[in-house]
């Protein structure tokens, strides 16, 4: 290694910052350079691939480490008193011995420090020597070697189930389309797999060969946008080849289903996506810490005032004395300090001696209680979910008791509230409406939960059939077994040992509608000539929705190896393909059916009577009846198999979803025979229902993305060789795209194809049911030739890249031909309406931000019960700043007009807010967020609809900061980080959408329905044990440290001690450090089953809740009282008396700690054996160590010393009774506060533990009564009484009192009081 002069290493290094910090890189193969020296390397100033993540080196860590704790203002006070007794004028006790607390401190927090450091060091060591394969120009061959030494520029070679190294740009592949199948979990904890395309250089040779890879790499300068990369390869002969995100495998990736990759490194070590997301765990304050910082400081100044009372002290009494006492010994040189100086010195004197009044244990103690309630909450059984065998996680370990002081809720819908389980409910075709009640029927067979016995539809497997047919099913009675109601209600029995994602049978199984299935029939049958089957729009339409996805397919038996967050558990192999051996018991359904009509309920999205009920797009079809007595006949679809086709094909088929809508449509064609057999990059196969495999060769595929609220696959079509545009998207996003109407030669009828479309779509929205619309559109081989070009030079491009994508796409979808449009219902999760009744009664408000229709999301809310019937809700739709202005000034004024209202004294307007996302951006606006907080604040509900990401977090972060409130944010997908980090507490809910949300949130659950009792118990639980155990530690050190305050006017303020100084530290480090830990972690105020069964008892915790600034002062006057009485009591009974200081001074040490623990004892609510071993042996410990301490300090502290003090204390009966006369008068006051106040004015808390105390089904009956009482008062609690069920499955038209479109999303400002909307009659 040659020398190179500091001049030259300070250019090389401002030359290598100015490369990084280019927005383009030019990067280039390091083969030609393979073996030089690193100044001649052409990507020597990029970081290399090594990694480390560790904050401490081995000879740097104790100075490192202690400039981290001194961040903490607490350690540096103490540490600077321990300096200042180092100073012989000002010190209180022995320096050695002042050190020991503070180090005790800092050596137990460096510990903790230095074996999390060694953690990440072992990690690091761990991932950096993992084994790579990097080509190498003087072997030819790609070596082996280790993750830290692959460099930007190299070629590196991942195989199957091997995990990506660095960020790769994809080259090649060994798949013969280019194509590699790579998991993301490690990432985002999405399991799907899915697909990176290699850039497409013109290379034909199979063996990519990387030293004839002469081109250059320019891409954009590294960022942490996992979905989004800019880059472009320049050919030698110029020419640009664009790649993006598709063309990128990620550092952390797992490679599937593929035998090996090359690829070319891009970004390298620190720099790569995955690092630069991984920001680690983020520091919270919650509210109760920044409440304590305050009462620390005034704690400070009590400190300080108090020493300035000594200080003056010393001086008056200097003062008085007649001359010099012989016990004032003068300095060596004779001279001796005046009133003045030495008044000045024992100010700083008096700063030592009392210094604990600040505790020095409180916030070890506090991390300790955390720790502990952590544990508890984790190892909750309730919060544990067996479906996928999670449990509860907590990511913050700081702001637990936060979860007890929440007022709003901000919760996204799908995957929240709803199951996220998409199932192919009901579709309209060319205008014309398929209920699929069949299907129907099926879906609530499953969801009943009233049976003693459970229905469990088995399939037998049979042969594949040539054609199709509509028969009627056989009844076999072994085909139905019945199991015991063992298993939770929105479990679906089926098999679930599959890892693919999207898969369960209540998602993959669809039985068709006959009517669509005679219609497909006649199709197939009728039609012999292609060229009517090619125009023919069902074709076209199922065409479309097995073509227009993303969906991947793989085989069920390929060899997988999955990286999942959270494993599921077994469960039996019961696939629900049929209604086969519905009908074994006849009495049995007809008793299903008769349940459906007698116990409507609210939990899920469809009612279950739907299933009988006439259909309002179409009249009944009439069934033929097969023998049951119920007169039900089911259909079965059989595909025709290909001679030269295995039968096990179909099976082995696996669909890999990226969301489960699509997987929903893709399953759905196939219950109609149009299979997704395969998808590449440049082609698509798809098997009609006559058993032809078309191969649609796949032109381009034109992403969704929020703007456009669509996505577009252009294929050629294998028949016509014609382009062919299929679309799919949300209704007003594809409606205002649409040209002339698709086969307008077709009857006048048929013409009305949008007219229809829409009506049904409307009335899908109000069924709660997400809705898509298909079109297509046929482009000529002129118009894609040109389009194509733009489209090429988009996605070349860097600047403006997205911008110009967009644009490309939008410049193609137009005039479209309307197929048709589907209605997928998302179900609710078990337990939500009961849920989001709780919260409400518990004094949370309660907001939905979703994406989704506003008349999805009303009739959702209808179903969770957010919006109740006799709720006025206000819809805010409007096209203009001025009506939004108008609508809320109006409303306002309303409410004020209530409120003003003598007559409505004592109650409170049940106010609901319904509010689009273009209104939304219009009310938050500075001049009118104001007024919006100031309605939003009068509703009980708020419903979002339409928002983006961006404004979710928007929406928190204002009410957050204008109200002042603390705000919880729950979600589970990756449109929801935003607004579950603008959040005081983020919970993110481990759903079907990877783990974005949870990832970055501060806790995790499986369930919306675990909030409950994580909030309204553990949540009130960590509160008041948190705040109770903070303001009883002030309190016990305030009234131990007057003790010696209290002694300093009979010391002439000397700073003189009265208790041995081991003693003082061993009082504070271990007879009294355990009791009020334990206090902080094990005490119950009130019983997790009243907590649940009365909600309003959180409400305790809400806003200033218990920790205020009246009880801190409370509990320090009562503190000054008890050392008052602990001091003067036993001073009075040893006046005039010979007994020496310690003799003294032990009593009151011995007192102190029976007054300090019976104060804990009277604020125990919920003894346990723990407390008391706690609580016994801690005063066992006392009396040990004193005794000890006594028998063996001869010349501990000279010239008095404590020995054998305590021995004979011990036996005299003096002793005795002035402890127990003095801890008596010393409790009393706080005693009797307690019998006047429970007695008196018991709180809601106090009433709790009375009930707590009475027989199970009493306590139920006085919880019923409680709340019925309870409810009538701010809140009106109509969730008391069973409500109707809303039926999301019925149809609208049938309601004359239910709201139309124009009434909900008009732009007239409109206030609806709903009280028997979205319900129906129920049949008998």
């Amino acid at each position: 290694m040659t020398w190179r002069s500091p001049l030259a290493l300070v250019r090389d290094a401002l030359r290598g910052q100015r490369a990084r910090e280019k927005d383009l890189r030019n990067l280039s193969s390091n083969l030609p350079y393979e073996g030089l020296e690193k100044l001649k390397q052409p990507n020597r100033y990029f970081p290399r691939n090594a990694i480390k993540t560790t904050k401490y080196t081995f000879l740097l860590f104790i100075p490192m480490n202690l400039f981290e704790q001194f961040h903490r203002l607490a350690n540096i006070y103490f540490v600077g008193l321990a300096i200042l007794n180092f100073i012989p004028v000002v010190n209180a006790f022995q320096p050695e011995v002042a050190v020991i607390p503070i180090c005790i401190i800092l050596a137990l927090t460096a510990l903790k420090d230095a074996w999390e450091d060694f953690r990440r060091y072992q990690s690091d060591r761990k991932l950096n020597n993992t084994p790579c394969f990097i080509y190498s120009r003087k072997e030819k061959q790609f070596t082996e070697r280790r993750w830290k030494d692959v460099r930007v520029g190299d070629f590196v070679r991942v195989v199957c189930n091997e995990i990506v190294p660095a960020d790769l740009l994809l080259l090649h592949t060994s798949d013969p389309n280019d194509v590699c199948h790579i998991e993301t979990s490690n990432l985002d904890g999405e399991t799907n797999l899915k697909q990176r395309r290699a850039v497409s250089l013109g290379i034909s040779d199979p063996q990519f060969d990387p030293e004839s890879f002469n081109s250059v790499v320019v891409c954009e300068k590294p960022n942490n946008n996992l979905n989004h990369f800019k880059c472009y390869v320049e050919k030698p002969d110029k020419e640009k080849v664009g790649a993006g995100i598709e063309s990128l495998l990620l550092r952390g990736c797992t490679v599937r289903n593929t035998d090996h990759a090359v690829g070319f490194v891009v970004y390298a070590g620190h720099e790569t996506k995955s690092m630069l997301n991984n920001n680690g765990p983020r520091y919270k304050r919650s509210k109760l810490e920044r409440k304590l910082n305050i009462d620390v400081i005034f704690c400070v100044i009590l400190l300080f005032a108090m020493c300035l009372v000594g200080a003056v002290g010393h001086y008056v009494w200097l003062q008085a004395l007649p001359g010099v006492p012989p016990y004032l010994v003068p300095q060596s040189n004779g001279h001796l300090d005046g009133p003045s100086l030495s008044s000045f010195y024992m100010f700083f004197t008096m700063i030592i001696l009392l210094q604990i009044l600040i505790p020095i244990s409180l916030y070890v103690s506090i991390e300790l209680v955390k720790i502990g309630q952590i544990f508890l909450i984790t190892n909750d059984i309730d919060l544990y979910d067996e479906e996928t065998d999670s449990r509860m996680q907590c990511k913050s370990l700081n702001i637990t008791e936060d979860l007890g002081q929440i007022e709003y809720i901000f919760s996204d819908k799908t995957g929240t509230l709803t199951e996220n389980k998409m199932v192919f409910r009901r579709c309209s075709i060319m205008g014309t409406e398929y209920p699929h009640k069949e299907n129907a029927i099926r879906l609530a067979v499953l969801d009943e939960p009233e049976s003693e016995e459970e229905v469990i539809f088995n399939q037998r497997p049979r042969p594949p059939q040539t054609g199709w047919s509509l028969q009627s099913e056989d009844t076999n009675p072994e085909d139905t077994q019945h199991y015991k109601h063992n298993r939770l209600k929105s479990t679906v029995t089926g098999n679930a040992q599959s890892n693919v994602a999207f898969s369960s049978p209540l998602e993959t199984e669809v039985i068709p509608d006959r009517k669509l299935l005679q219609q497909i029939s006649r199709a197939e049958t009728s039609s012999s000539s292609s060229s009517s089957r090619k125009t023919d729009p069902y074709l076209d339409f199922f065409l479309g929705l097995a073509i227009c996805n993303t969906v991947v397919v793989s085989m069920a038996t390929a060899q997988r190896q999955r990286v999942s967050g959270f494993s599921r558990c077994d469960q039996t192999n019961n696939p629900l393909d049929t209604l086969s051996g519905l009908v074994k018991k006849p009495g049995s359904l007809r008793h299903l059916f008769s349940s459906w009509q007698l116990k409507p309920k609210r939990n899920r999205t469809i009612s279950e009577d739907s299933v009988v009920e006439e259909d309002c797009f179409n009249p009944p079809v009439k069934t033929e009846e097969s023998g049951d007595t119920n007169g039900l006949q089911t259909c079965s679809l059989h595909a025709a198999s290909q001679g030269d086709k295995p039968a096990t094909t179909l099976d082995n088929l696996s669909y890999e979803a990226e969301s489960p809508d699509e997987a929903a449509l893709v399953y759905a064609a196939k219950a109609y025979g149009f299979i997704l057999l395969a998808r590449t990059p440049n082609s698509v196969t798809v098997r009609l229902p006559s058993g032809e495999d078309l191969v649609f060769e796949v032109l381009d595929t034109l992403a969704f993305d929020s703007n456009r609220k669509r996505m577009s696959v252009l294929v050629r079509h294998p028949n016509t060789k014609e382009c062919v545009l299929y679309t799919k998207g949300a209704d007003y996003a594809i409606m205002e795209l649409l040209g002339t109407p698709y086969a307008e030669h077709l009857s006048g009828k048929q013409k009305n194809i949008a007219a229809d479309t829409q009506h049904h779509l409307d009335c899908y929205a109000k069924e709660g049911l997400r809705t898509l619309c298909f079109t297509k559109k046929v482009v000529s081989d002129k118009a894609y030739e040109s389009w194509s070009v733009n489209r090429r030079r988009a996605l070349a491009a860097i600047e403006n890249r997205e911008e110009l994508v967009m644009d490309s796409a939008v410049q193609l979808e137009t005039d479209l031909s309307l197929l048709g449009a589907t209605g997928i219902e998302d179900r609710l999760q078990e337990n939500v309406p009961d849920t989001i009744m709780a919260l409400r009664e518990a004094g949370i408000q309660v907001w939905v931000l979703t994406g989704d229709k506003p008349e999805t999301a009303v009739n959702i809310g209808y179903a969770c019960r957010l919006l109740e019937e006799e709720d006025l809700v206000i819809n805010m739709s409007c096209k203009n700043k001025l009506t939004c202005t108008s609508i809320l000034d109006c409303t306002l004024e309303e409410v004020r007009r209530y409120n003003a209202d003598p007559r409505n004294v004592d109650t409170t307007q049940d106010i609901s807010l319904v509010i689009d996302g273009r209104t939304l951006t219009m009310a938050l606006s500075p001049d009118l967020q104001d007024r919006f907080i100031a309605l939003a604040k009068c509703c009980r509900s708020v419903l979002c609809c339409r928002v983006t990401p961006l404004q979710k977090s928007r929406v928190v972060k204002v009410v957050r900061e204008k109200l002042k409130v603390m705000t919880l944010a729950i979600g589970d997908g990756a449109n929801d980080v935003n607004m579950i980090q603008a959040a005081d507490i983020g919970i993110g809910i481990s759903g079907q959408e990877g783990m974005q949300a949870v990832m970055a949130s501060d806790f995790a659950i499986s369930r919306f329905k675990h909030l409950k009792k994580l909030l309204l118990v553990h949540g009130h639980w960590c509160y008041t044990r948190l705040a109770n155990m903070i303001i009883y530690f002030f309190y016990k050190n305030v009234a131990y440290v007057n003790l010696l305050f209290w002694y300093q006017f009979f010391c002439g303020f000397s700073g003189a001690t009265m208790i041995d100084y081991w003693l003082m530290i061993f009082f504070n480090l271990f007879f009294t450090s355990v009791p009020p830990i334990m206090f902080g972690i094990m005490d119950k105020d009130v019983s997790a089953e009243m907590l649940l069964g009365v909600p309003e008892l959180y409400r305790t915790g809400q806003g200033a809740g218990e920790y205020t600034f009246f009880t801190f002062w409370i509990s320090i006057l009562d503190a000054f009282y008890q050392s008052l009485v602990c001091f003067f009591v036993p001073y009075l009974a040893y006046q005039d008396s010979d007994i020496d200081v310690f003799t003294f001074g032990t009593p009151l040490n011995t007192i102190a700690l029976f007054t300090i623990l019976l104060h804990l004892s009277i604020e125990i609510k919920a003894w346990t054996v723990v407390h008391w071993v706690v609580m016994l042996g801690s005063v066992a410990l006392y009396f040990v160590v004193t005794l000890v301490y006594s028998a063996i300090c001869v010349t501990c502290n000279p010239p008095s010393n404590p020995y054998w003090i305590l021995q004979s204390q011990m036996a005299d009966p003096m002793f005795y009774l002035i402890c127990i006369i003095t801890t008596v008068v010393a409790l009393l006051p706080r005693y009797i506060f307690h019998v006047l106040r429970n007695s008196i004015a018991p709180s809601p808390l106090v009433q709790a533990r009375h009930l707590d105390r009475l027989d199970p089904s009493e306590r139920d009956q006085w919880m019923k009564e409680w709340r019925g009482f309870r409810g009538s008062g701010q809140v009106k609690r109509s969730g008391l009484s069973t409500p109707p069920s809303p039926s999301l499955g019925s149809p609208v038209d049938i309601y004359p009192q239910s709201p139309t479109i124009s009434d909900i999303m008009g732009d007239e400002f409109t206030l609806n009081v709903i009280s028997e909307n979205y319900q129906r009659p129920l049949q008998t």
